[in-house]
């Protein structure tokens, strides 16, 4: 082979592959709230999600889940709020939109279902009317046209009756029902982003796991990318892919399902572990996480979560804890990752 004609494996190898952006990026993101009493909800949260991902934000309640969530979407009140960091989702500043921008955005590329679909849901307008009313907006369809959508899609995320359910109002529906029209509504244009916050939270377990692998198999079927909210680590288990933990407005690690599950480092997804009844013995003593969330009147200066930690050191309270990157896509912010890394090498 001569020095113009180059092996092809090697020419292959050289070629540079192209770079994948992620559909969702945020950087640094920080959100306190104004007024009375100033609350530092989120303290710079830095998360991606990838095309056809499940990303999990696993916590309990008050870490800034949902607070991150909506700002995704510019969902928070904007006079009480002071938003800082980057926040893109399917290639587009969310934080730099004007409001005719923000309105087609929101429903098109981005939509979201919400904790209690009997809040989220218009009583005064029927079922019908609220899916076929996103489909005009968005598509610019014909009401005849946006209602044979809407029923597409209450048969789709398998409504009984789905045709007399057009004309049914939330109220005269039970929760998984609710739930499901929610999730119709939020689907109607086939949006490339689904944020659902804790979707499943109000409802028995028998429609909840329903509800659960409806959602995983739709998010297939459309090849959405999902962050699904959650303060329950078996739910992040039947749906998830890769989980992010966050606390006092933190995400303090990071990795795929089995990283977290498996071979968590930082000691709060370790409590959240072993606090829960799955797999647990029968008649054996669940697990706590003493103590009780800080206060989120003063932006973190060290560990926030060390007062409830039985690894915690002296310069945990100090300063904060350090990123350490664990592998693609995989970080802890803790000094016990430090020894995880050097127990590595």
């Amino acid at each position: 082979m001569t020095a113009s004609d180059p092996n092809p494996a090697l020419q292959a190898k050289a070629t540079p592959q192209p770079v994948v952006q992620p559909v969702v990026q945020v950087d640094d993101l920080t959100i306190r709230f104004t007024g009375e009493r100033t609350v530092h909800a989120v303290n710079g949260v830095s998360l991606s999600l990838g095309e056809g991902e499940v990303l999990g934000l696993l916590g309990e309640s008050g870490s800034g889940k949902s607070v991150t969530m909506r700002a995704l979407m510019r969902l928070l009140p904007r006079k009480r709020t002071v938003i800082s960091g980057g926040v893109k989702v399917a290639g587009q500043d969310v934080l730099a939109m004007d409001d005719a921008t923000l309105s087609d955005f929101r429903g098109r590329v981005v939509s979201m279902i919400f904790q209690e679909p009997a809040l989220a849901l218009d009583p005064v307008y029927t079922i019908g009317d609220q899916i076929a009313e996103s489909v005009m907006r968005h598509e610019g369809k014909s009401r005849t046209d946006a209602m044979a959508r809407a029923l597409e899609m209450l048969e789709l995320v398998r409504i009984p009756s789905a045709k007399r359910r057009l004309d049914a109002y939330p109220h005269e529906m039970s929760g998984g029902m609710r739930q499901r029209a929610m999730i119709a509504l939020a689907l109607a244009c086939k949006p490339k982003v689904l944020l659902a916050d804790e979707p499943t939270t109000a409802l028995d377990a028998t429609v909840q796991i329903q509800i659960l692998l409806l959602l995983r198999e739709l998010q297939r079927e459309m090849g959405m990318s999902v962050i699904f909210v959650t303060h329950d680590i078996g739910v992040a288990i039947e749906i998830c892919d890769r989980v992010a933990v966050m606390y006092a407005g933190q995400i303090v690690e990071t990795g795929s399902l089995a990283d977290i599950v498996r071979r968590p480092v930082h000691p709060y997804p370790r409590g959240l572990l072993a606090s829960t009844v799955h797999g647990a013995k029968r008649g054996a003593r669940l697990e706590t996480i003493p103590g009780t969330p800080p206060s989120l009147d003063l932006a973190p200066v060290n560990c926030s979560f060390s007062p409830r930690c039985a690894h915690a050191q002296p310069r945990c309270t100090e300063a904060l804890p350090p990123r350490v990157d664990l592998g693609p896509g995989r970080f802890v912010r803790c000094i016990l990752a430090e020894k995880t890394v050097s127990e590595s090498v």
